[in-house]
């Protein structure tokens, strides 16, 4: 384990600093179970990543059937474009929840009180390198997301028209796959900017409301500490010269913006309070020193999905960083 995690020596600020491959952790016996559980969800991340890149909407077909509305043949054709969207938009959801229930079983694993973050870390190297991945999956999810605005348009055009469908007597077969219980909650998780984030943030502060007998410092600890990892490897040429990859160090930025995400949305004070164990300033320093184009979604998850950024309690130079 040595090779793949190593404790720096120095330690900067009191701030723990690691070094982790996220490129060739590969698990233990003890964590293989787990492990393949969640490779079974990450195996299809890419795919989910690809539908929606390829997203196109039914714009136009939904124009042509509110101009005209006497037309029947535009109706139809809008009717039969928007529902295999509808589907596509169920599957990315289903997904969502197939990655809650991850994210669920790691924490389980990563903030098991037999160890410390470190320990763990140290010891089960590539349940953290999976949790890093489902970090870098959320993000990629909710930049795409952000940009396709004909989600929510076809949507909603689904939902205003299913019940004049009834009337008409149309092909309401897609009801068998969305149906209304169905519809509304994919409606929520939709109506959210960031719905793969807001789902995580969720989930995370259920797993710490749900594990009363587990102390919160167990979960928030692991989050400050990955993102102290992340940190570090950004910061650090000799450490980030080791990656076979450029697409690590965005990787790297991901996960770091995701924990510190979620430890803002699970820490009653938050990441930027002066007592966090998450350095702020460092982070998102080094994330400025990034090409804009690369990190702006980034700094803008930062600055809109967090829950403290606004707090009294946050210091003034932190809170300019981000403007």
């Amino acid at each position: 384990m040595g090779n793949l995690l190593k404790v720096l020596t120095r330690d900067i600020e009191n701030y723990p600093h690691f070094f982790l491959d996220f490129e060739n952790a590969q698990p233990t016996e003890g964590e293989r179970e787990v492990w393949n559980q969640v490779n079974a969800v990450l195996q299809d991340s890419e795919n989910i990543l690809l539908g929606l890149q390829a997203y196109k909407g039914a714009g136009q077909e939904i124009r042509d059937a509110i101009q005209n509305p006497n037309d029947f043949t535009l109706q139809e054709r809008a009717w039969n474009s928007v529902c295999p969207l509808v589907i596509k938009l169920k599957r990315f959801y289903s997904f969502s929840l197939r990655l809650e229930e991850a994210l669920q079983s790691l924490l389980e694993c990563l903030t098991c009180p037999l160890l410390t973050p470190t320990q763990h870390l140290e010891r089960e190297q590539a349940l953290a390198k999976q949790f890093a991945e489902i970090l870098h999956f959320t993000l990629r999810f909710d930049e795409l997301k952000m940009r396709i605005p004909a989600i929510q348009n076809d949507f909603s055009y689904y939902r205003r028209t299913i019940s004049r469908n009834r009337i008409n007597n149309m092909n309401l077969d897609i009801e068998k796959e969305v149906n209304n219980e169905m519809a509304n909650r994919m409606s929520l998780f939709y109506a959210e900017a960031t719905p793969m984030l807001k789902t995580l943030s969720n989930a995370t502060t259920n797993f710490v409301t749900e594990n009363k007998s587990l102390p919160l410092e167990n979960t928030t600890d692991c989050l400050s500490t990955m993102a102290s990892v992340c940190k570090v490897m950004l910061e650090t040429p000799e450490y980030s010269s080791r990656f076979s990859s450029e697409d690590t160090l965005l990787f790297c930025m991901r996960v770091m913006v995701g924990v510190i995400i979620l430890y803002d949305h699970v820490h009653p004070n938050g990441a930027f309070n002066k007592s966090s164990k998450i350095d702020m300033k460092g982070c998102i320093k080094v994330l400025k020193e990034q090409p804009v184009d690369i990190v702006e979604g980034l700094l803008n998850a930062l600055r809109f999905t967090t829950k403290h950024l606004n707090d009294e309690s946050t210091p003034k130079n932190i809170r300019a960083m981000l403007q």
